[in-house]
């Protein structure tokens, strides 16, 4: 009777499994991707990946447990990505993509709690001119991460011990201390100090100091160097250290429309995090990128954790958690080109200016433009683009459907591509341990920025930027609200004068009756400032800052520049104290 229970039991979980299936379900198991193996998945996945192309609206299921991605049968495929590399760090755009999701449609990936454990330097996952891919319950870790850990256990004159994290690898050749890992050594080493006091990270010169000093292996990742009499750091803190070239990403979604990433845990990205280039409504839910808690690890990210250049339609980002990088959380922009060459009445030859942003296509037949003058910051006529031709990496020759501007300025104006901007809503998030910022938000398209923590940033929590002169990354924005967040602790580092909110476009010709941004709403937030301005505004018009509160600040201040048509009112806050330069129109209540 029991043997016939059981077996009537198991028959029933077999008929529930079958009967909630879909009918078009692919297991990665059936071409020989099975977990806890420890030996390579890349090609066994890579084979369940490519079937799912003769099954449209099939989901691609994988058991529980970690699956191993090797360079060895990864997919190398040449592709130049914004703000990575300039053609002397990194001439060779080849990236080693562990898992290549390419011209896919309508498909599902239930990672039902699997970890991809990544090996050496690659991007784990690129999802190339695909249509409406979800990617579900995944997380993706490095076996050796590309940062290294140093933990500070003794500081006395002339010597110091430090302590090595888990994950990190070294080598001690002629007494010097090498960061090694799964086929590669870090040569050009960045250096960002964590401080447990304060919690804040901050830029750190001490790798220049301990990368000249003599070092003995004490065992077990204790290391003693014989420092400098003078150099005194503090004890407890770590250093996260990381080398500057960015060669791959964490993650790419490139060419795509509609793609979706929900509970995915992202341990560590190697050189920029997960970049969408060109693509169209993006949906990050609940994707935590931050070290996993039990690991020990800082640094979850050796630059940005989300950069979205050029996108499109709608960006969705709610419920994301972002812990321990060497750059900014979330930057969204365009890139603005250089016209350098009259070709014609109507032809342009335009140039990538930036050294780490060139190689793709900035245009496409079809797209509206702006030409804009990187003076005043300001677009002034609109075009339609005809045809595009790529020159060679650095320029593209475009063809418009009308005249060029008669104000047009070879080697100064600029030509943005209103087409490829998104909406943007950010919610329900928490930001912490960054040295930089939180949110870069440049689009002319809405921007809602809601119900977010924003805790010990180095710089500006939110920063609303634009330029054609540094990164050449976006112009004005038109409709920005910035409600019901939490803000502490933000800008220690002092960029921006320290304020937990800037706006700082990059216009040189300052005049209020010219604003660059305009239609900003900052509503119903919490600021905890340790002191530090609450806001800076350069060349902006129609701002309000209303039913906010600003704690710990007995003279709130705002420090605005060319700015006209600002409202301070219906705050819970001291008397403020307001640095105006240039101004119009300044109401405060």
């Amino acid at each position: 009777m029991k043997h016939l229970i059981t077996t009537l039991l198991l028959s029933a979980g077999v008929f529930f499994c079958s009967a909630t299936e879909k009918p078009d379900t692919i297991h990665a198991s059936d071409f020989g991707a099975l977990p806890d193996t420890y030996t390579n998945c890349t090609t066994s996945l890579q084979k369940a990946i490519d079937a799912c192309r003769r099954h449209p609206g099939a989901v691609l299921a994988l058991q529980p447990g970690r699956y191993d991605i090797w360079p060895e049968g990864a997919v190398r495929k040449e592709i130049y990505i914004s703000n990575t590399s300039s053609e002397t760090e990194c001439p060779d755009k080849t990236k080693i993509i562990g898992l290549h999701f390419n011209g896919l449609e309508n498909i599902e990936v239930a990672g039902n709690g699997a970890s991809l454990i990544m090996h050496g330097k690659l991007t784990p996952i690129a999802i190339d001119s695909c249509r409406n891919i979800r990617l579900q319950d995944l997380t993706i870790d490095f076996e050796r991460p590309g940062g290294s850990e140093l933990t500070y256990l003794s500081v006395q004159p002339g010597k110091v011990t430090l302590k090595a994290g888990a994950d990190s690898r070294y080598d001690i050749r002629n007494g010097k201390l090498n960061l090694i890992g799964e086929g590669w050594r870090s040569n050009r080493v960045h250096c960002i100090k964590f401080t447990p006091s304060d919690g804040h990270m901050r830029y750190s010169g001490d790798w220049g100091i301990l990368a000249q000093s003599t070092v003995t292996d004490k065992g077990c990742g204790i290391l003693e160097f014989e420092t400098p009499e003078d150099f005194t750091p503090e004890t407890g803190a770590t250093l996260t250290l990381r080398d500057i070239i960015r060669d791959q990403v964490g993650m790419l979604l490139l060419e795509s429309d509609g793609i979706e990433l929900t509970d995915i845990n992202v341990r560590y990205m190697h050189g920029l995090g997960i970049v969408s280039q060109y693509s169209r409504n993006i949906t990050m839910r609940r994707v935590n990128c931050r070290p996993d808690e039990h690991s020990g690890r800082i640094l979850a990210s050796s630059a940005d954790f989300m950069h979205f250049s050029g996108c499109s339609g709608h960006i969705e980002i709610t419920g994301c958690n972002y812990s321990g990088a060497h750059d900014d959380a979330i930057n969204v922009h365009g890139t603005n080109l250089r016209a350098v060459k009259k070709l014609s009445d109507r032809s342009l030859q335009l140039r990538f200016m930036h050294h780490q942003t060139y190689g793709f296509m900035a245009y496409h037949p079809g797209d509206t433009v702006a030409f804009v003058n990187p003076a005043t910051m300001l677009r002034t006529t609109q075009a339609v683009v005809t045809e595009v031709k790529r020159d060679d990496p650095r320029n593209l020759t475009v063809t418009f459907d009308r005249n060029l501007p008669s104000d047009l300025q070879p080697g100064s104006t600029c030509v943005e591509n209103l087409t490829c901007t998104p909406t943007l809503h950010v919610s329900d998030c928490s930001f912490t341990r960054l040295s930089t910022r939180g949110i870069l938000a440049t689009t002319p398209r809405r921007v809602v920025i809601e119900n977010n923590t924003f805790t010990a940033l180095g710089m500006a929590a939110i920063l609303i930027e634009g330029d054609a002169e540094g990164w050449y990354e976006s112009d004005p924005v038109t409709d920005v609200t910035i409600r019901n967040n939490t803000f502490t602790d933000c800008g220690y580092a002092g960029a921006t004068s320290g304020a937990t909110i800037a706006i700082n476009p990059s216009n040189t010709i300052v005049d209020n009756r010219r604003p660059v941004h305009y239609g900003i709403s900052i509503t119903g937030n919490s600021f905890f400032t340790a002191g530090r301005p609450v806001l800076k505004a350069k060349s902006t018009a129609n701002l309000s800052f209303t039913g906010n509160t600003v704690s710990d600040n007995p003279s709130p201040e705002f420090i605005l520049d060319g700015c006209r048509n600002i409202t301070i009112s219906g705050n819970n806050m001291d008397t403020p104290k307001l640095i105006e330069t240039n101004c119009a129109k300044v109401r405060v209540k």
